[in-house]
């Protein structure tokens, strides 16, 4: 495939240098993304970079994914209107070893082909790279003139809320540009690729190659558009904060709702950007979707893609399974499958009681949800509810408004559902 046809109908071509194009028609190329590990997860902010890296691989031409262990020592001030706290090398070698195992679910780090993706870390090649060999061999090439005319530090220099620019994140693009010229020189790597607010600092390692090397030395620059939604907002980020890649940040469950809940509008740009499917079948969803557009097929399809690429086909199975709970013909079995985390998740927003074993254990259904919780107003509602067949607990059909509840109907030793009518859910919550 070609690549940049292949990026540019998924709408995820914001800036490209000059010549970009032809230099991968004319070989196999070789080009990174870096991603500084500020935290112990990517989140889906970073997912059009990574996806722009596993096109790139489908495309025959060979993918290096940089963690930056020594950049993200210092942080980027790229979109940025405070200066970010500094990591100590502990944390940022757990939050590198955490990424590095995620890029392995979109990379094929194994391939004995010559497009196998690696992995590098920019501190190991800084580590013992001296301040004054930086300063003489990197500094001295790049003008402060021309540093101080990127928009990632004249934004920062003249933001209302900014206190500044530190010299250390001032340095930064300095660090970033001399990665560029490490990979052009060790790797042979022509392309370096990224969010649009990235151009400042991928173009600086262009120029830096170039006063370096030669005018011969050609490298090159391409960015995604930074992707927000509908409305403006940042994308990836909701009312509870980022959606994480890490399950034990946001469960699949979650991670699974964030996609089904996108608007048609954002459906149609998502899949494009955040799935491998082929134009043909991208078109054919939306053409169903434009036809039926309360099925929601694309925003399911959208939603099945990603997490299956992101957890795997089984965990995107127990949250379509989770998510029917609620609207679905579920069965206690279902409730039994969830962890109590997604349990809470799937009825977060329904009226929660909290009673103690001795308030529920042996005692009649009838006392615990009519008399100790509000699940019913009186106990004649809840007996002729329960004769009309309208009183499930735990999703099975209650048959006794009197029967005892015991250890058995916890689930996971801890929660009892009760259900009034289709809609009417009550979380109670034995400790």
């Amino acid at each position: 495939m070609n690549f940049v046809e292949e990026l540019t109908w998924r709408g995820m071509v914001h800036q490209m240098m000059p010549g970009t194009s032809e230099q991968l028609q004319k070989e196999q190329t070789t080009a990174y993304v870096g991603i500084d590990p500020t935290a112990d997860s990517l989140h889906i902010g970073h997912l059009c970079s990574v996806m722009i890296l596993r096109h790139f691989q489908r495309c025959g031409h060979k993918p290096l994914a940089l963690v930056g262990g020594a950049t993200g020592m210092i942080g980027d001030p790229s979109g940025k209107s405070q200066e970010r706290n500094l990591l100590t090398p502990e944390i940022l070698e757990h939050n590198k070893q955490c990424i590095k195992a995620q890029l392995a679910k979109f990379l094929d780090f194994d391939s004995k082909l010559s497009n196998g993706a690696e992995l590098v870390d920019n501190y190991e090649w800084m580590k013992d790279y001296g301040f004054l060999d930086f300063v003489r061999e990197v500094g001295k090439h790049i003008t402060v003139n021309y540093m101080m005319a990127k928009d990632s530090v004249k934004k920062r220099l003249n933001g209302e809320a900014s206190d500044g620019l530190s010299f250390t994140e001032f340095s930064y693009q300095l660090l970033q540009g001399y990665d560029f010229l490490h990979l052009f020189r060790t790797k042979n790597c022509k392309l370096q690729m990224g969010g649009s607010d990235q151009w400042g600092n991928i173009t600086t390692g262009t120029e830096l190659i170039r006063r370096t090397l030669g005018p011969e030395a050609q490298a090159y620059a391409l960015t995604c558009p930074l992707i927000t939604k509908a409305d403006g907002r940042k994308f990836g980020k909701t009312e509870q904060g980022n959606v994480w890649l890490d399950p034990h940040r946001t469960t699949p469950y979650r991670f699974y709702q964030f996609w089904l809940n996108v608007s048609d509008e954002e459906a149609q740009r998502y899949i494009k950007i955040f799935t491998s499917l082929s134009r043909e079948e991208i078109e054919a969803l939306i053409q169903e979707q434009e036809q039926d557009p309360a099925r929601r097929v694309l925003q399911k399809r959208l939603g099945e893609e990603v997490t299956s690429m992101v957890h795997s086909r089984e965990a995107w199975e127990q949250a379509v399974e989770a998510s029917q709970i609620l609207f679905g013909r579920a069965t206690k079995e279902s409730l039994l499958h969830l962890d109590e985390e997604t349990l809470l998740q799937v009825f977060d927003g329904v009226p929660r009681f909290t009673l103690s074993k001795d308030q529920v254990l042996g005692q009649k259904a009838v006392d615990v949800f009519a008399e100790k919780t509000q699940c019913f107003a009186s106990k004649g509602e809840m007996r002729k509810l329960t004769q009309g067949g309208g009183v499930s607990l735990n999703k099975e059909k209650l048959q006794a408004f009197d029967r005892l509840i015991d250890e058995a109907d916890l689930i996971g030793g801890r929660h009892l559902l009760v259900q009034r009518g289709k809609k009417n859910y009550y979380l109670i919550t034995v400790e």
